[in-house]
């Protein structure tokens, strides 16, 4: 009879901390492969990627001096993306406050253009990296979340001695790209820690905030509808909604990333391409959700081309300025425009049908498309 094999556990995986020295042994001196699970893939493709670059581990990082003129001139080519992104990184700020971490705000190009949080700037490691204007690209500092969010176009995060250089191993940091309106790029935003306890939890923070900055971005975008979606059994009304852009025509002029994913026909469109029309998306004539928008029972199930089937939530953009116009309208000596008075009747006579564009189209004796036009202009326009 054979005596029974004594059970042999299973090696456990080395420490995160001894992972990565080991990894960066690996990859960095010796220039071979790392073993599976030590770090993140995105991590080791940074690596080679800075490698190829001809960046030395070992070398500290340099930071380029930013003169007050390239300080204005980036934040005046910033200027939307930061005045539509602060007051939702002010409420970040409120769930980072007692962690030791802080968040940037970059464009396109790994450039920052807005901080938020508790930053020490008597302490030279926050203060460089969070200067507007200061280059945080993977080609300025090495491996960091926003190099590898920027690049891999998805959320990342990574700890100490999984940045590149050797000095950055003092950083831990979370990041996200922002995609815009058209679906490309415009930015990211980064969680970063000095000295601080790891947090991976951060990275879900992170994106959740970025999705919300994508939202804020596509309802900025000058539209006459926006129209929510969502699978059927999902509610609508939160940041987890696509959201789609109409102008009064049933152009789209913006969709967020949501959007994108749930409908093919706009996963690959952008500015660069050709406008993509709400009838090639949606299988009902792109009028019903105008109409949908003024009644009182908004939501409703639209058909797929693809054969499938969304909850659209349509909402009428209101109007800029149309309170005070409103004010301004009975002060003496002030005339009207003409344009203005008949956007008036229009709103009056759709009001008078209860939201039914079709019959109050057939009262004026216009088109229901003439309505759209005339309730999607801006004042004075």
């Amino acid at each position: 009879m054979r005596s029974p094999v004594p059970f042999a556990p299973p090696a456990e995986p080395p420490s995160r901390s001894v992972a990565i020295a080991q990894a960066r042994q690996a990859a960095l001196v010796e220039h071979g492969a790392v073993p599976t699970g030590w770090v993140a893939p995105w991590v080791e493709r940074s690596w080679q990627r800075c490698l190829g670059l001809g960046l030395e581990p070992q070398r500290a990082i340099v930071f380029d001096r930013v003169t007050h003129q390239q300080t204005l001139r980036t934040q005046d080519a910033n200027r939307r993306l930061v005045q539509t992104a602060r007051p939702i990184l002010e409420t970040l700020g409120r769930a980072i406050v007692n962690t030791r971490y802080f968040a940037i705000l970059t464009n396109r190009d790994g450039v920052v253009v807005d901080t938020s949080g508790a930053i020490d700037r008597a302490d030279p490691r926050a203060d460089l990296i969070t200067r507007i204007g200061t280059d945080l690209s993977e080609r300025a500092v090495g491996t960091t979340a926003i190099g590898m969010a920027l690049t891999e176009q998805q959320p990342v995060w990574l700890h100490r001695g999984e940045h590149f250089f050797a000095n950055a191993s003092v950083y831990s940091c979370a990041g996200a790209p922002l995609l815009g309106p058209d679906g490309t790029c415009v930015g990211m935003l980064d969680l970063t820690g000095i000295d601080a306890v790891e947090r991976p939890e951060l990275k879900h923070l992170v994106t959740q905030t970025a999705t919300r900055i994508e939202n804020a971005l596509v309802l900025a975008k000058p539209h006459s509808l926006m129209v929510r979606l969502n699978w059927p059994g999902n509610s609508l009304g939160s940041d987890a909604d696509g959201m789609v852009g109409l102008d009064a025509d049933g152009w789209i002029t913006a969709a967020n990333p949501i959007a994108r994913q749930m409908v093919p026909q706009l996963a690959g469109s952008s500015a660069a391409k050709s406008a993509v029309h709400a009838s090639e998306i949606f299988g009902i004539a792109f009028e019903r959700l105008f109409d949908a928008a003024h009644s009182s029972s908004a939501a409703l199930e639209v058909p797929l081309w693809t054969g499938l089937r969304l909850q659209a939530l349509p909402m009428a953009k209101a109007r800029e300025g149309q309170t005070v116009h409103r004010q301004e309208a009975g002060v003496p000596g002030r005339p009207r425009q003409l344009k203005d008075i008949e956007a008036d009747l229009i709103r009056k006579a759709v009001d008078q049908a209860r939201g039914n564009v079709a019959q109050a189209a057939q009262s004026l004796g216009i088109s229901r498309a003439t309505v759209y036009r005339k309730l999607g202009q801006k004042p004075g326009k």
